[in-house]
């Protein structure tokens, strides 16, 4: 008896061992089971998990999905956010009736749901290898974690506005490392009737970055995206939906957007050699945040440091201290009731300026975009809004002001901006006298040169006539003291010690006229500056010591 008990209870033990490993790798959860913590669900490739976990030192109990096969513990979405459960008793479960998930604890007091109110026959929740944790009845999905994002943008889900439903698809930072409460650091698109789309980055409710609108490659102010083998952006724009979104073209890479709180910023991040690799940073430098010169400013990076200029025909508003918040103000007001005089001048390598307050047609070209701003005073610039190909579509700005302009060394695109006609004339006269004025300073450079090197050529003739009538003398003292002549023996040793012939401390006449006889005592010389071959020279001097 005893025997049929133990086998029965190992028995009993072995199926809830099974039953719990088959469910701690389960993809699906039905309406009947529920997720406890201790418990989790895998994707089915395994890429991502979903269960209760805990930060740092702090024993509060959050649901969220993180990575499964990285070692550093990467979450990546978190559903009770603000809301930690203070000890091990939280439930996930779904509620058929709603049509909805709920999480519980303690006595079934609900800390989170996700407030459905479809009712469902067979309501089933699944994690699916792209992270995104989907509650779905039949091929209905009732809900999906990816269009509540939280600090994390993942490869599949969108950043933008649904415009039918008016749900909006945006990140929200951390408050800190340990804590995923939002901060008030925000990434997510603003859009305004008409108005061509951009990306912002807000603190609070300030502005801190922006993208630049989309240009049918890249947004304008992140030259950075261009085509790769790692990545494909997805921009879509129509009377349904705005949005940003990017796919991996290689599954062998884990990649993922975190907008951070404690370095206020975007980054791009990239699981490589056992650890995150961050690849982009929005904003990168002074010249990437919001508006930092102004309105009508130019920012350039110089050295690592943001310089601040007004832009062509404009000048400082504020002319005592210098405060590039202020801006710059136009030198001429322009006449509106002589608008179809004015001309527009180009200016090239720039992020175009804050769309706002923008039109966009995305079908007229270039030269209807002109004409079209041309009509209107108002108008102050114009572009293409697709520079695919020969470049497509039209965006016109308004108003007095251009924001959130800076120059760019790479990927920059073409703003035209309105000026009196009279002052395009002005600038282009002042073009063409500072043309005028370098060409005459360059040929003036040239003709000084040329002048110089005359100068120096005569001197050096000059002085090469000189030494060449120095050596002859000395050639004409050696012949006289081979044929016996009286010279002054020093003067010669003197002038052959200068050549490098002889390398002796003493005076002695003599002395000398032994090494020289010694033919392999004879040191080169350094240059050769009169014609005596070293055997002539030897001969020259030892004459009267070999008769």
């Amino acid at each position: 008896m005893s025997t049929f008990y133990s086998i029965s209870i190992i028995y009993a033990i072995s199926i809830l061992f099974f039953c719990t490993t088959s469910f701690a790798f389960e993809t699906s959860l039905s309406s009947s089971h529920s997720l406890k913590d201790g418990t989790t669900l895998v994707s089915e490739d395994e890429t991502f998990r979903l269960g209760f976990f805990s930060l740092g030192s702090s024993k509060n109990r959050y649901l969220g999905i993180w990575y499964n096969k990285i070692p550093i513990q990467t979450v990546v979405w978190v559903a009770n956010r603000c809301n930690p459960i203070k000890e091990s008793s939280g439930l996930l479960r779904i509620n058929s009736i709603f049509g909805s998930l709920e999480l519980l604890y303690g006595n079934n007091s609900v800390v989170w749901s996700t407030n459905s109110t479809k009712q469902a026959r067979k309501p089933i929740m699944q994690l699916l290898d792209s992270g995104n944790l989907v509650l779905k009845d039949g091929e209905i999905n009732l809900w999906e974690s990816f269009d509540h994002p939280c600090d994390t943008f993942l490869p599949g889900m969108k950043i933008g506005w649904n415009l039918k439903t008016g749900h909006q698809w945006s990140l929200t930072a951390w408050k800190n490392v340990n804590d995923p409460c939002p901060g008030d650091l925000n990434y997510g698109f603003d859009i305004k009737n008409n108005a061509c789309p951009e990306i912002y980055i807000l603190k609070g409710t300030q502005k801190y970055y922006r993208s630049g609108s989309w240009n049918g490659l890249r947004f304008s102010g992140v030259p950075e995206i261009q085509d790769n083998p790692v990545y494909d952006f997805i921009y879509v724009y129509n009377n349904s939906e705005v949005s940003f979104s990017y796919t991996m073209k290689t599954m062998q890479l884990s990649s993922m957007i975190v907008l951070k709180q404690t370095t206020a910023s975007r980054q791009r991040l990239a699981w490589v050699n056992n650890k995150w690799n961050v690849y982009s940073t929005s904003p990168e430098n002074d010249c990437d945040k919001y508006n930092h010169c102004g309105a009508n400013g130019n920012c350039s990076m110089v050295n690592n440091k943001p310089i601040c200029q007004c832009l062509d025909g404009f000048k400082p508003k504020s002319q005592e201290a210098m405060n590039w918040s202020e801006g710059c103000v136009r030198n001429d007001n322009l006449n509106c009731s002589n608008a179809n005089n004015h001309r527009f001048e180009k200016f090239g390598s720039l992020k175009l300026p804050e769309t706002t307050n923008s039109w966009v047609n995305t079908s007229m070209s270039l030269i209807e975009c002109r004409e079209k701003c041309l009509r209107n005073c108002s108008c102050m610039a114009y572009s293409n809004s697709d520079i695919r190909s020969q470049g497509s579509g039209c965006i016109l700005w308004f108003g007095s002001n251009l924001f959130d302009i800076r120059y760019l060394s790479s990927n920059g695109e073409d703003l035209y901006i309105r000026y009196p006609a009279a002052e395009i004339i002005h600038k282009r006269r002042n073009g063409l006298i500072e043309k005028i004025v370098a060409i005459v300073a360059s040929v003036g450079v040239v003709f000084g040169m040329i002048v110089a090197y005359c100068i120096y050529k005569r001197n050096f003739l000059r002085g090469a006539r000189r030494t060449h009538d120095s050596d002859m003398k000395m050639i004409q003292d050696v012949e006289s003291y081979e044929r016996g002549e009286s010279t002054t023996h020093s003067r010669h040793v003197k002038r052959l010690r200068e050549l490098k012939f002889l390398t002796f401390d003493k005076e002695n006449f003599d002395s000398v006229d032994t090494i020289i006889c010694d033919e392999n005592n004879i040191v080169s010389p350094k240059e050769m500056v009169f014609p005596l071959r070293k055997t002539e020279l030897v001969g020259a001097l030892c004459k009267d010591e070999q008769q």
